[in-house]
Order: structure tokens, then C-alpha cells, then sequence
């Protein structure tokens, strides 16, 4: 921003040179009629022409760079977004199968009580054995997919990091003086 400011002042000082040029060439070409007023109202206009061009380049390279750095801010915003969806996605399958495994909990807490309520009567019902047996296969596979989901947002959060990491490490190797050792 202030290389912005700086260029409208720099402008706006040239035409207060190209006003400036302009009075005194009428007011001194009215009063003397001379071609020494003209030719120094014309060179300082000319003057003047050169530094408003020179702004206006200088103008034109500072929008072309505004220009690349919005781009490149858009391109990293929108790699960010992308990986905040994916991270929302690996959450929500971490949620899911968190709730598959409270309600595989439930139901093998249920299906024993049952059985011990079976087991107390000195009734013993082969099928609650069963279904306690599913209950708790069903409640381990839940276990496991719900690690397996931890798992995978772990390493999609640290894929970043690991990647960055990795990447600071390798400029730090090749910043640093290749020696050999003597043998």
C-alpha cells in the first residue's frame, strides 16, 4: 500500500509541474513574447510527460504483482478448503462408526443381562448365548473400525505437517556446506 500512496504522490507532483509549465508559459509568453518561455515551458512539460509515463509503468508493475500475489492467496485458499472437506469427511466416518460401535455396545450389554437373567433362573437358552456371542463379535468389529477411522484422521491431520516437515528438511540439507570425510 505504500508504494501506492508513493506513486499517487509522485503523480500528482508531476502535474503540479505540468500546471505549474503551463502558467508560466502563458502568463510569460503573454508578457514577453520571447521563444526562451516557450522552449523552458516545453522542456518542462516534456519533463513532465516523461515522469508521468515512468508513473504509470511503475503503476502498471505494482497492479501485475497485487494481481499474482490475490492469485496465488486463491489457489491457497481454496487448497485449504479442500483439505477441510477431507477432514470433515474422515470425521464424519470416525462419527459414524463411533455410533455403530455405542450401539453394538449397548446391544451386547442388553443381550447379557438377558443371559444372566436366563443364567439366575438356571434356564439355560442356548440362542442367548448366541446372540451375546454376535453381540460381541459385532462390538469388536466396531472397536476396530472406529480405530481404524482414529487412524486415518491422524495421518490425514499430520500428512501436512509431515509433508511441510519434510519439505523444510530438505532446504535445510541443501543449505547446508557439503563436506567430505577424510578416511
Amino acid at each position: 500500500m505504500s508504494e501506492i500512496d508513493e506513486l499517487e504522490r509522485r503523480i500528482a507532483a508531476a502535474l503540479d509541474r505540468i500546471a505549474t509549465g503551463v502558467e508560466s508559459l502563458g502568463g510569460a509568453g503573454a508578457a514577453s513574447g520571447g521563444d526562451d518561455t516557450v522552449l523552458e515551458a516545453a522542456a518542462a512539460l516534456a519533463e513532465a510527460q516523461a515522469a508521468l509515463e515512468e508513473e504509470r509503468l511503475a503503476n502498471a508493475q505494482l497492479e501485475e504483482r497485487v494481481r499474482a500475489i490475490r492469485t496465488k492467496q486463491e489457489t491457497e485458499v481454496a487448497a485449504l478448503r479442500a483439505e477441510a472437506e477431507e477432514a470433515r469427511a474422515r470425521l464424519a466416518a470416525l462419527d459414524g462408526d463411533l455410533q455403530r460401535l455405542r450401539h453394538a455396545n449397548e446391544m451386547l450389554t442388553g443381550t447379557n443381562q438377558e443371559l444372566r437373567a436366563a443364567l439366575e433362573e438356571n434356564v439355560g437358552e442356548p440362542h442367548l448365548i448366541n446372540k451375546a456371542m454376535l453381540a460381541e463379535l459385532e462390538s469388536l468389529r466396531a472397536a476396530r473400525a472406529v480405530e481404524t477411522s482414529e487412524a486415518q484422521a491422524l495421518l490425514g491431520a499430520l500428512a501436512p505437517l509431515l509433508a511441510d516437515a519434510a519439505g523444510t528438511d530438505a532446504e535445510s540439507d541443501a543449505d547446508a556446506p557439503q563436506t567430505e570425510e577424510a578416511t
